[in-house]
């Protein structure tokens, strides 16, 4: 399957809403046959997406990350227009971080007519996106490769990232509590994230929303860590207090291209 059909996008977020689904209710909903609806399951639970349980299926566990193309079918426009909008906001001859992700990486692709930056990461993906621009210097970390996602962790990449001090950071998440906690899945990646918000003046998080709903094991920090937070619709209420009390920035990225004027829901 090359992508998630509107249906099961649906699927998917009544899951979310009501945290477990069955045949029959989805096939009322959607006027289909309870075959169509177990097929688009098991689509869904082939991805990791979801898991089946008697006569319906269930939100994935929380200790362990989706399947990488799995993620890259997940909000699809949303990280685009996060990534232009974010890369909007790193200006030309800088320096930068970028890490591990899936939205991160949309981040790279909207940056490469940008002039003079020196980017390093942990992301081969995003070094591959880069790599081709001339008015742009990558250095990728060295570490251990994981195989699952191109993602480079363990302690020579942490290691790696304390010799630099650099003017941005853009990183990425894998769920946000409503108390401010950022959270994941992978110890070693969590170390690398860590490391790289210790060593950037400036650092943003780029996250869409269905990481509202998400919940994983591991925490990276707080948000009242990061300097500007950039998502794709307003957070639930008690993560936009949180914002506003800790003097994070959050830049609400809408439509289809460069939102130039940003809600700022932390007013």
């Amino acid at each position: 399957m090359d992508t998630i059909s509107p249906r099961q996008h649906q699927i998917l977020a009544l899951s979310r809403q009501l945290g477990s689904v069955t045949v029959e209710d989805l096939a009322q909903r959607f006027d289909v046959t309870p075959q169509t609806i177990r097929k688009d399951l098991n689509e869904l639970c082939d991805l990791r997406l979801l898991a089946r349980t008697h006569g319906g299926a269930m939100l994935a566990s929380g200790v362990e990350n989706l399947a990488y193309e799995a993620r890259r079918m997940m909000a699809t426009t949303e990280k685009v227009v996060i990534g232009r909008h974010a890369a909007n906001l790193v200006p030309n001859n800088c320096s930068l971080f970028i890490n591990i992700g899936t939205t991160t990486e949309e981040v790279a692709r909207a940056l490469i007519h940008h002039e003079g930056l020196l980017v390093i990461t942990n992301n081969i993906h995003v070094a591959t996106i880069l790599m081709p621009r001339p008015k742009i210097e990558v250095i990728l970390a060295g570490g251990v490769l994981r195989k699952s996602d191109g993602g480079i962790v363990g302690e020579a990449a942490v290691d790696f990232i304390t010799q630099f001090k650099v003017d941005h950071a853009v990183i990425g998440a894998s769920a946000l509590d409503e108390d401010g906690a950022m959270l994941d899945f992978d110890y070693r990646e969590v170390r690398v994230a860590k490391a790289i918000m210790q060593n950037a003046r400036n650092v943003m998080l780029v996250a869409d929303a269905t990481k509202f709903t998400r919940t994983a094991p591991v925490r990276i920090g707080q948000l009242s860590d990061v300097d500007v937070f950039v998502t794709d619709q307003s957070p639930p209420e008690p993560i936009v207090a949180y914002c506003r009390d800790n003097g994070v920035r959050l830049e609400i990225a809408q439509g289809t291209a460069v939102n130039d004027n940003a809600m700022d829901a932390a007013e």
